[in-house]
């Protein structure tokens, strides 16, 4: 299991990498803000695609196969963001990024529940998940740390360093073992499985209002706020010191960790209700803090949005395991990525869109009303959920001593 949230730490790491060049770019290749954005989301783009037809087809092609492909094509990518001299490539390297990123999510998480044992299932997701958070945070820090205090090559070192990194992961892999004859056998009749989403009648109003909602929220607002945060750094601030993007973006992506592990709340919808509270509240303040200019006011909404991330993130993947049989998981948590990519794209798109017409601070107050009405719709919809979670535990805890049904409750891929 180690070795494996190694890997997932390391490609964590390497996908949010890039965040602190961004204003490096702009300069350098004369980029409009509306292009800047498109470079960000060009990310989530491709990832889309990918997520949904290797979450179809990965168990079929062979996980281990996917996953060494994923990381071979983050580090081609990584390869052609150090040799870039024009717009172009920095755009080609995005779209691999997002390839690569893509076919790794899913496939990632169902391959370390193979390393691990039944009783540890749930303890790997939750170590998964904090391996995400905290290398989305690390590697935006890392990478703003060299371009700063490295004084060599700001577009290029820091991929040494990612490169590194990233055959760090691909050593770590290949001294995973691979599937027995049964899995293989397994792989090739899955080899056709259709290329869709799926989730059942019986739990669709419940995982979409109150799993896939809370994660299309949560990449919605961290997502804007990571495009945000070198220019909010330039104007609010008022610092050139790149290595301050990257510890913002470092607390706001791996801040949510500490929250994660803490004991308080341990009722779901309790933790899941307090999560999505205090991630809108923490985006208010930094709205707050562009508009009136205030250094504190930022570290604070960056903070409060990051402790709302990690038991969010935490809470809504855990019930996108929990609510469907063992055979409907795999496609119900693809589904649950790929709410949470449209939700990092489309207004990113969209408040890029909006500030060529209106302030920028004003397309940010749009887009958290926006979020602020589905944290009322999602608080109302928890009373409902609450009742059929409940009950649903109920029924689980009166056929714990039937193994069949008691196996299906174990959260895996």
């Amino acid at each position: 299991m180690k070795k494996m949230l190694w890997v997932i730490f390391m490609m964590s790491t390497g996908t949010s990498f890039t965040s602190p060049l961004f204003p490096l770019y702009q300069e350098q290749y004369r980029l409009s803000s509306l292009q800047i954005t498109i470079l960000f989301a060009m990310y989530a783009v491709f990832l889309l695609p990918t997520l949904l037809i290797v979450g179809s087809r990965g168990n079929g092609w062979g996980l281990k196969r996917v996953l060494r492909i994923s990381i071979l094509l983050s580090i081609l990518a990584t390869l052609l963001f150090m040799a870039s001299h024009q717009a172009w490539l920095v755009y080609g390297a995005r779209m691999l990024e997002g390839i690569a990123y893509g076919s790794f999510t899913g496939t990632a998480v169902a391959f370390l529940l193979k390393q691990t044992s039944k009783e540890k299932a749930g303890k790997a997701i939750l170590l998964s998940g904090v391996a995400v958070s905290v290398g989305f945070g690390l590697g935006p820090a890392l990478a703003g740390l060299i371009i700063e205090y490295l004084h060599l090559m700001p577009l290029r070192a820091p991929f040494w360093l990612l490169t590194v990194l990233l055959v760090s992961a691909w050593v770590g892999l290949e001294m995973l073992k691979d599937e027995d004859f049964q899995a293989r056998k397994e792989r090739h009749r899955a080899a056709s499985a259709s290329i869709s989403l799926g989730v059942s009648t019986d739990i669709k109003p419940h995982f979409w209002s109150f799993s896939a909602l809370p994660v299309f929220m949560l990449f919605t607002l961290n997502g804007t706020v990571l495009s945000l945060i070198p220019s909010f750094v330039k104007n609010v601030i008022h610092t050139s010191n790149l290595s301050v993007s990257g510890l913002l973006i470092l607390l706001l992506m791996g801040g949510g960790t500490m929250m994660q592990i803490l004991p308080w709340f341990k009722q779901p919808v309790v933790r899941l209700r307090i999560g999505i509270t205090l991630l809108a509240c923490g985006a208010w303040l930094v709205v707050l803090s562009g508009t009136s200019e205030s250094i504190s006011l930022m570290w604070i909404g960056v903070l409060v949005q990051a402790l709302g991330s990690g038991w969010t993130f935490q809470i809504s993947l855990r019930l996108a395991g929990e609510l469907p049989t063992a055979l409907e998981r795999p496609k119900v948590i693809t589904t649950y990525y790929f709410a949470g990519y449209i939700g990092f794209i489309v207004p990113i798109v969209g408040v890029g869109l909006l500030s060529h017409l209106f302030d920028l601070y004003v397309s940010l107050i749009v887009l958290n009303v926006l979020a602020s009405l589905l944290v009322l719709y999602m608080l109302g919809y928890s009373v409902r959920f609450a009742r059929y979670y409940a009950a649903r535990n109920g029924t689980k805890a009166q056929a714990e001593d039937l193994p069949s049904k008691a196996s299906s409750q174990v959260l895996q891929s």
